[in-house]
């Protein structure tokens, strides 16, 4: 070993789902959305000058924010925005994360949970879910040095009630409790809606599954006014231009069509519904997934057989080999067309 390399810093790093390339693919292995985005993001789109492209983008996000603030009725002071969730919370992470005590999430979860952790040397711990993959609240009652979990959670799909959220914040006044809803337009009301009551609740949300802008990566924080400020304070120290002028731009622009956001919201959730009927058929079982994707476990075939044997008719979903979870796949809801294709194959090889 190199000396230098005595002092790099080791982690074990997150792991992406798998991105081909094949031209007749189905892709359900990343939970994006099937659907194009809003019309009016291709106005914004062709209405974007290269000229522009020279200067930088605005550091505050200032027409994303006000955006922001007008959909959800709230002051412009309750937004932070990010290159996606993942940054948002990353930044969450360096900024609220501080003490020596551990912060908590679930043992079955995101996993860039843990990487940031480890990266930023903040101790954790990992309360199980119980035997139905289910969130225990009482197991965050416990000192710790801050909570997240994603409502729904990943790989779950399965949505804590808002009441149950609320009783986590209120018993944690002394700690900042992140709740990541990356899902949360599939699955039932937003802790936003506690953002007013609780000034140690953040709620983070995402522009890459329910507004179908995965690529330009686009996430948001919600909270009051004094949490966003401290956030502001790390996101300044580490990057003032975190996003780009097309994502500012064309974020603002998907905002505006609410009626095609609910359309497209209610066609993934009528998908899902329908598949989960046709996979209980075909004997798989499943958590009731309020997110969109299902996670599915056969009663006699191995999730690994069907992962392997699907790929190598171009379908992709998503494999988990750990603890708990290494029997289940992972499927996202796309359209009904590639469900279908998805179900069809499922129904000739489980027969064989």
């Amino acid at each position: 070993m190199k000396k230098w390399e005595e002092h790099v810093r080791r982690v074990v790093p997150y792991t992406p789902g798998e991105q081909p390339n094949c031209p007749e693919m189905i892709k359900l292995n990343t939970n994006e959305n099937p659907y194009p985005p809003a019309p009016g993001v291709q106005k914004a789109l062709e209405e974007l000058q290269a000229d522009s492209f020279r200067l930088y983008p605005d550091p505050a996000a200032s027409e994303l924010i006000d955006g922001l603030a007008e959909y959800y009725g709230k002051g412009r002071d309750c937004f932070f925005a990010g290159v996606g969730s993942d940054d948002v919370i990353a930044m969450a992470f360096q900024t609220f994360f501080n003490s020596e005590k551990p912060i908590l999430f679930p043992d079955i979860s995101y996993s860039f949970y843990s990487v940031w952790a480890d990266l930023f040397g903040i101790p954790y711990r990992r309360p199980a879910l119980d035997e139905e993959f289910k969130l225990v609240k009482e197991d965050y009652f416990a000192e710790n040095g801050g909570i997240i979990f994603p409502n729904p959670n990943a790989p779950t799909g399965i949505y804590l009630e808002l009441d149950a959220v609320e009783e986590i914040i209120a018993r944690n006044p002394d700690s900042v409790v992140i709740v990541d809803e990356a899902y949360v337009d599939f699955a039932g009301p937003s802790a936003m809606e506690l953002v007013d009551k609780y000034d140690n609740l953040l709620v983070v949300q995402t522009f890459s599954k329910s507004r179908s802008m995965a690529g330009m990566r686009i996430g948001f924080a919600v909270g009051q006014p004094k949490l966003i400020r401290y956030l502001n304070d790390v996101k300044y120290s580490f990057n003032s231009y975190t996003l780009n002028l097309p994502a500012l731009k064309l974020g603002a622009a998907a905002l505006k069509d609410k009626a095609y956001f609910r359309e497209t919201v209610e066609k993934i959730t009528a998908t899902r519904e329908r598949v989960k009927n046709e996979l209980a058929g075909l004997g798989f079982s499943f958590p009731d997934s309020r997110a969109n994707f299902i996670f599915a476990s056969h009663k006699s075939c191995p999730a690994k057989e069907l992962f392997e044997a699907l790929k190598e008719k171009n379908i992709y979903v998503r494999y988990f080999d750990s603890p708990r979870i290494n029997n289940y796949l992972r499927i996202t809801v796309g359209t009904d067309a590639e469900m279908d294709a998805l179900l069809k194959f499922l129904k000739e090889y489980l027969k064989e």
